[in-house]
């Protein structure tokens, strides 16, 4: 039979190859089985249901909700005085909760007020006494009184007769020459009681001080607890400690506790520097741990509109130290709203937990005696979910990093290699696909974060800024979208131009997925030869995505059309949910800083450049998986339909900025007198202002509202001819004033004495001054006709860096005094007839309320509701000699 069939001719008909619908391996129906349930529900052709859409968006949205929100918000169960008995060496928050309340109920508390130079210290030392009758160890408590002075920016800030609070706590009989040193403020600015900054930390460690002093647990070393009273007006208490004190020379490490909110957990947000022993115990120690590298990479890198006493101990004291700060509602922060009533309970036992183990680790711990011999680099630290803490030093980061880079780029390789074996496609032509795929990824990725950066500044140019200040999901809606939109729509126009490429579309997409990772794998070197160690985040990224590569290798699954996407979805949640975690509290910190990093910044356009950075961490793998469904260009525009929901939503009330006591608009209003006299000491000009700043973009919402708004001038105006452009602090650029019945201003008058002028060379004069006036004062020194600032009384950093004039000193005081200063000026022309110096000095009554007067009182009644207006009195004189 077989030999009678010799020499026939066959025709085989093979059906035509669609591209699209074409497995790399047969299917199963292929084989003439028929797709099974799970394949029918989920799968037409070789794509996803489109109706699938939908919930594969929702299923990542709903894992933000349900997982990584609660996670970053989650507190502990605060105890009561009742639960002492049952814990009774532990961190009461009740008794926190009543310290705090106490210190609030006496007011602001201004360096010079009598509520911080009297009232609060009496509180404080009474609780020390109490304390310290006691106590089962040795307690030391010092009221420290101290003069000085140092460079912090461009300014010398000088201070007069500031008060702390040191209390020592040592084992009994101990003669340990090593301490850790604790250090939070009691004193606020003016505009609030400042509960959450710095109240909150004061009443921990007072709490904190109670437990170590009754405990029957030894320490090994002392703790030296800084209760700190000037930090508000430019951390000057931490450095009349750290420079002066009798204790300092001692303090081998530090923990700083400040705030930028009110509630939340406490993130440890600097390290260090170079002192990787400090991060290992707390590790050891901590019981809720919540920390970042990338936030100490962007404070110390000044994405933060702030500072802290850490600067202080670390620059003018070289002791290494962990910085702790609560970030949470920052909306109140250094408002008439931070009030304990609104502090959490749970952020008190929060911070009072982890805090009393911190102290006994260090304190106990054997690095602290000689700390400078464990100096040995940075740190990379996260914690994941408040669950556990991760941390190495820097050296094993790049290791890491270098080697999941590398593996990364491997196994993408050899994916393509395995793409070219299973679909018959010679590999050089595969490596063809692969770069034009790698360059439509990276132009997917430059046209999605152009897209939403055009979007924020169309938002500013029609004035609708900071429509998600109250709202945030907002920027969910109009920025997250927008960038997807345009990640997501570049390879769906390439796919569809390509439609008739052998590979089939499932393959193409993971090939899509493959040049993802490689990019953030060259990323990752990149930034991890720049020295960037919050680069660890992409290296998250590309180990996870390996790791389900390698699963949908070792399982064949590569091959097929729509299973591959299992492993990847699987692999996907573990980073997904972490990195929403950490935005979410990123963007919960940042947020509300907008409402006052000033009118020079567009708020939107910054928030759009955040949104690009932490889409394309987030869901750089995730959305590419868009174009596995069926109608996927359809779905991807849907996205733009939801930016355009969201758009026309920020033009409603929804999307205004701003709510009475939750989320204010800012402004800072001098009532002020400015008086210029000329070289011969002549009135020039004078006239009364309300000098105006605000601290955002949209200073026109309360034009309509305030008294003579409509009639407001730049102070730009002024700058040509007037010091400092006649403002009694320093410039703003945009600051507007408005004509004011003249203000009441205090005794205390702002008065320059010359003591005596002394001709020291043909070229050089000597001036000797007297200088008194309020608790705080500004001074600005400006050299006249060819005259140069040669030496001064003052610290002589901004001598030698020569910066331009004016030159600034702020003055803060305590404790009533009087400052006597001494300026040198050299003029080469020997033209000593000429003016040679014009001093501008400006006086501020920021703590009292008896200077406001009914007219101002009006003009500040003006604003509507949501507005925190900071009133202050304040003067601006200048003299020329």
């Amino acid at each position: 039979m077989i030999g009678s069939e010799k020499g026939v001719r066959r025709r085989v008909l093979t059906p035509p190859r669609d591209p699209l619908n074409t497995d790399a391996l047969p299917k199963l129906h292929q084989h003439g089985d028929h797709p099974n349930g799970c394949e029918r529900t989920f799968v037409q052709g070789s794509k996803i249901k489109s109706l699938w859409a939908p919930a594969f968006l929702g299923f990542w949205l709903l894992l933000y909700v349900a997982i990584s929100i609660p996670a970053c918000h989650r507190l502990p169960r605060p105890l009561t005085i009742q639960d002492e008995a049952k814990y009774p060496d532990q961190f009461i928050a009740e008794r926190a909760d009543n310290n705090l309340r106490e210190l609030v109920s006496l007011g602001p508390r201004v360096v010079g007020s009598r509520q911080n130079e009297m009232a609060a210290l009496k509180m404080l030392s009474q609780k020390m006494q109490k304390i310290r009758s006691a106590s089962a160890n040795d307690i030391e408590v010092d009221v420290q009184v101290a003069s000085g002075s140092y460079v912090h920016w461009s300014m010398v800030n000088m201070y007069q007769s500031i008060q702390n609070i040191v209390v020592k706590i040592s084992p009994k009989g101990s003669n340990s020459t090593t301490y850790l040193l604790v250090n939070s403020h009691y004193d606020s600015v003016p505009a609030g009681p400042g509960a959450g900054d710095d109240g909150s930390m004061v009443a921990t460690m007072m709490e904190v001080l109670r437990v170590l002093a009754k405990s029957d647990k030894p320490l090994k070393n002392p703790v030296a607890f800084l209760f700190n009273g000037a930090e508000e007006d430019g951390l000057l208490g931490s450095h009349a400690f750290i420079t002066q004190h009798k204790w300092a020379k001692y303090c081998k490490a530090f923990i700083n506790l400040d705030s930028c909110g009110s509630g939340g957990r406490e993130i440890l947000f600097q390290s260090g520097p170079n002192h990787p022993w400090l991060m290992k115990n707390y590790r050891r120690a901590i019981k809720h741990p919540y920390a970042s590298t990338m936030g100490e990479e962007l404070f110390q890198h000044n994405f933060i509109p702030s500072d802290t006493d850490f600067r202080i101990f670390r620059d003018h004291g070289s002791v290494p130290g962990l910085d702790m700060a609560y970030t949470y509602n920052g909306f109140v922060y250094h408002t008439r709203h931070d009030k304990a009533e609104i502090f959490p309970r749970g952020s008190l036992q929060h911070t009072g937990d982890n805090l009393l183990a911190l102290v006994r680790q260090i304190a106990n711990s054997p690095e602290i005696e000689d700390s400078s011999k464990y100096a040995e680099g940075h740190t990379i630290y996260f914690d994941v979910m408040g669950w556990f803490l991760v941390f190495y030093t820097e050296t094993e980061g790049v290791i890491l990093n270098v080697i999941v880079a590398l593996a990364a780029i491997g196994i993408c390789g050899f994916a393509f290699k395995l793409m070219s074996v299973g679909s018959g496609i010679k590999l050089e032509k595969i490596l063809k696909r692969v770069l034009h795929t790698l360059l439509v990824q990276i132009l997917s990725v430059v046209v999605g974060a152009v897209l939403p950066i055009l979007l924020g500044l169309f938002m500013d140019a029609v004035h609708l800024p900071l429509s998600w200040f109250t709202n945030s999901w907002l920027i969910l809606g109009l920025y997250f979208t927008t960038f997807f939109f345009g990640l997501a729509i570049v390879p769906a126009l390439y796919f569809h131009w390509t439609k008739h490429d052998k590979l089939p579309i499932g393959q193409r997409i993971q090939l899509l997925l493959h040049c993802h990772c490689v990019l953030l794998a060259v990323l990752t070197l990149v930034f991890t030869i720049c020295g960037i160690r919050s680069v660890f985040v992409l290296m998250l990224s590309c180990l996870f995505y390996t790791m389900g590569l390698i699963i949908n290798i070792a399982t064949k699954l590569h091959s097929k059309d729509v299973a591959w996407v299992i492993p990847h979805i699987v692999c996907t949640v573990p980073p997904f949910v972490f990195f929403a975690y950490f935005s979410h509290g990123f963007f919960t910190t940042f947020i509300p800083m907008f409402g006052r990093f000033g009118e020079n910044l567009n708020p939107d356009l910054a928030v759009a450049v955040f949104s690009v950075a932490v889409g394309f961490l987030c869901c750089g793998f995730i959305i590419p998986v868009l174009q596995l469904f069926n109608k996927s260009k359809t779905i991807i525009c849907g996205l733009m339909g939801i930016t355009l929901l969201c758009f026309i939503i920020s033009m409603t009330p929804v999307g205004f900025p701003y709510r009475p006591e939750t989320n204010v608009q800012r402004f800072a209003v001098l009532h002020t007198k400015r008086t210029f006299h000329d070289a011969e000491n002549r009135v020039r000009r004078q006239e009364s202002v309300y000098l105006i700043m605000p601290q955002d973009r949209r200073v026109y919402t309360v034009e309509d509202g305030v008294i003579n708004m409509t009639t407001a001038q730049l102070v730009g105006a002024d700058c040509k001819q007037e010091i400092n452009c006649g403002l009694p602090l320093r410039w703003h650029k945009t600051s507007l004033w408005i004509p004011a019945p003249e203000p009441v201003l205090g005794k205390d008058f702002p008065t320059v004495t010359v003591l005596s002028m002394k001709l020291m060379s043909s070229t050089k004069i000597r001036y000797e001054m007297q200088l008194s006036g309020p608790s705080h004062m500004t001074l600005f020194i400006q050299p006249l006709n060819g005259a140069k600032l040669k030496d001064w009384t003052f610290p002589k950093a901004p001598l030698r860096s020569n910066p331009r004039p004016p030159y600034l000193i702020n003055l803060s005081w305590g404790i009533k005094d009087s400052l006597e200063f001494w300026l040198e000026l050299e003029k080469p022309s020997e033209n000593w007839n000429s003016s040679t110096v014009e001093l501008g000095l400006g006086g501020h009554w920021t703590h009292h309320k008896d200077l406001i007067t009914p007219d101002f009182k009006k003009f500040l009644d003006s604003f509507p509701s949501y507005v925190d207006a900071t009133p202050c009195p304040a003067s601006f004189e200048t003299r020329i000699y």
